[in-house]
């Protein structure tokens, strides 16, 4: 039985409001994106709001109306790597530029969490804190930079 699962948070700042023209097709493609992804090999969890369909919903910066968050859980490293970048889903992380500006800072995290806890808003925004100020480590890490998921009885 595994042991540890990985979460990985995403962070973006849309160019408009969710309901704008400009974001139509970002929206429109959630439902396909989020069900591929349920269905996917690896796929344990994802952060929904209160409708329960996304994340769109949430706010992880109470200040900022157009920062969205995108937070799930995988069973490794290379499951999330498989949907992320050999899925339907690169079809539409290749337009992220038309829906979201560029982030001058880390707007990813990963790390490892034991398997059955789910991580919170506040936890994810966390680990992409840790990753801005101290780059990548056992606590917060990236694709670029994975860390293997730990041996020991210490997670989180």
């Amino acid at each position: 039985m595994t042991q540890s699962h990985l979460a990985q948070v995403n962070i973006g700042r849309i160019v408009a409001p969710l309901d704008s023209p400009e974001l139509a097709d970002f929206v429109a493609q959630q439902p396909e994106i989020n069900a591929l992804a349920d269905r996917s090999p690896g796929f344990v969890w994802r952060l929904v709001d209160d409708d329960g369909a996304d994340a769109t919903g949430i706010r992880p910066d109470g200040n900022d109306a157009f920062l969205l968050i995108n937070c799930s859980v995988w069973e490794s490293v290379e499951a999330l790597r498989n949907f992320t970048y050999h899925s339907g889903h690169l079809r539409v992380l290749s337009r992220r530029r038309e829906w979201f500006h560029r982030m001058a800072e880390a707007h990813q995290a990963l790390w490892w969490i034991p398997a059955g806890h789910r991580p919170t808003v506040a936890e994810a925004m966390e680990r992409v804190a840790l990753l801005r100020e101290h780059g990548p480590g056992p606590q917060a890490f990236t694709f670029r930079d994975p860390y293997p998921a730990p041996t020991g009885a210490v997670l989180l």
